[in-house]
């Protein structure tokens, strides 16, 4: 923000000045052009994320095997190769990442321990979000990631 403020007082600045520059002068010149009115849209989507996944216990430790861009306003965008569905999984879940990567009940995996981790950081609905979330093994990881990190 307080860029956009500071290159609206620059802009006003330059167009005063060069009206009182004009105003100086012995000859006649045009109007300085009026200054735009400052525009309140924001830089960023309101809902844009990161998303990867990776090998490993958490995300400092794991290597990031995929990652993807996923932008859900105005329109779903990015990488992620089903932008349109995962941003559907995001707004069944009301943003609630835990409910997205929830395992399914009854299903059967092998107890091993091969950990994947699933990460999303970024804004959703105007919000801050950081998730992440462990899946002791490729079975459950498969079963509780969902549209939003199947990629």
């Amino acid at each position: 923000m307080r860029y956009i403020t500071g290159g609206i007082a620059m802009g006003a600045a330059l167009a005063l000045g060069g009206g009182l520059l004009a105003a100086g002068t012995t000859t006649a010149s045009a109007a300085p052009a009026p200054v735009p009115a400052a525009q309140t849209q924001s830089l960023y989507a309101s809902s844009a994320l990161v998303l990867t996944v990776g090998h490993g216990a958490n995300s400092t430790e794991a290597s990031v095997d995929r990652a993807v861009t996923l932008t859900c306003f105005p329109k779903a965008t990015g990488s992620h190769p089903d932008a349109k569905g995962a941003c559907a999984a995001l707004r069944a879940a009301g943003g609630d990442l835990e409910k997205i990567t929830t395992i399914k009940s009854g299903t059967a995996c092998t107890r091993e321990w091969n950990p994947s981790v699933v990460t999303a950081d970024g804004v959703w609905e105007g919000k801050r979000i950081r998730f992440e979330r462990t899946f002791a093994n490729p079975c459950e990881a498969k079963a509780g990631k969902g549209a939003l990190f199947e990629f």
